[in-house]
């Protein structure tokens, strides 16, 4: 059923961002301490049994160095540079197979799978672990409360600066175009394309579906759903932190990232999404600094338009690529 806001509200809904005074500072020094090591992106050619593509086993230098797998696919027969997507994945999942990826190269992209740190146990098998530097202080099973009070040690720091230096990962592979570069993700994937794109100006566009990691403290108050109800549970227990917590995610809002973001995008929607309520997916397409289209699917909850905007986004790279 539709709980949030009506649509009419949601297409103009564009809350305060509440950003800490360093914002932008943070992050550029989380990216000039993540591009002191070497991105040393090594792509081994295995083989998946696909006739039309040709598999890499990716690994490069992310968070302070530490070692991040992915897959990188080929058309088999393209020739010149190609456009690439780098899809990111959603809460728990990790990059799989490579056959579980084969949308964007079956419409003649370079494609660039990046695991996601220490998930990849909960729908889909990953193979990096986190090589955490959290701090050790408690959090509650999951990762969203992982180092949660202090923005240094939180755990998306890395998983922002992993998603970052994917994009060098894939400029760096000489079948790449390296101005054609497209970031795809949804839920936890789409939020990764919202920061990435406002940290990285010279993208060509991005996808990010039913996006998370946005409007936190409407998300938390607003649904009793994982992931966010995470911070919800750990905030239960302690209650002294509420402040501190919330302070340490206003480096993290895909609001802020939104609004610092200038490339083309194209988002999406669930109206009855109980994981990533509509209100905050909204707030941060409201806030979106470049170009911007959104497709709604009034009946769907966070699944979103699943094959309708699969159609959606190949048109997209189409028109752009």
């Amino acid at each position: 059923m539709l709980f949030d806001l009506p649509l009419n509200e949601l297409k103009t809904y564009q809350p305060e961002r509440v950003e800490p005074v360093d914002f932008n500072e943070f992050w550029k020094k989380s990216i000039t301490e993540t591009e002191r090591f070497d991105l040393n992106a090594v792509f081994e050619k295995i083989d998946f049994h696909l006739k039309a593509f040709d598999t890499y086993d990716l690994t490069f230098c992310g968070y302070n160095g530490q070692r991040i797998k992915g897959w990188f696919l080929l058309p088999k027969y393209a020739s010149g540079l190609l456009p690439c997507v780098i899809k990111y994945i959603g809460y728990g999942g990790g990059r799989g197979f490579p056959t579980d990826w084969l949308l964007f190269p079956s419409a003649g992209y370079a494609t660039l799978v990046m695991d996601t740190r220490g998930q990849g146990s909960a729908w889909l098998q990953g193979d990096t672990p986190d090589y955490s530097d959290a701090g050790g202080n408690p959090h509650f099973p999951g990762f969203m409360t992982n180092g949660i009070l202090d923005p240094q040690t939180y755990y998306y720091r890395r998983l922002f600066m992993d998603a970052y230096r994917a994009v060098q990962a894939a400029r760096s592979n000489k079948s790449v175009d390296p101005d054609k570069i497209f970031l795809s993700g949804g839920s936890q994937g789409g939020g990764l394309c919202l920061a990435v794109a406002g940290l990285t100006p010279d993208l060509a566009g991005i996808l990010p579906d039913v996006p998370f990691l946005c409007h936190f403290r409407r998300a938390v108050t607003l649904v009793d759903s994982r992931p966010y109800n995470e911070i919800a549970s750990f905030l239960k227990v302690h209650r002294d932190k509420v402040e501190q917590v919330f302070s340490t995610l206003s480096y993290f809002d895909g609001m802020s990232f939104a609004a610092r973001a200038k490339v083309p995008a194209l988002f999406s929607v669930g109206l009855m999404d109980t994981t990533c309520p509509p209100s905050t997916v909204f707030a941060a397409y409201n806030h979106y600094a470049g170009e911007k289209d959104i497709r709604i699917y009034e009946f769907n909850l966070h699944e979103g338009g699943e094959s309708y905007q699969d159609q959606e986004k190949l048109k997209f790279l189409k028109s752009m690529a």
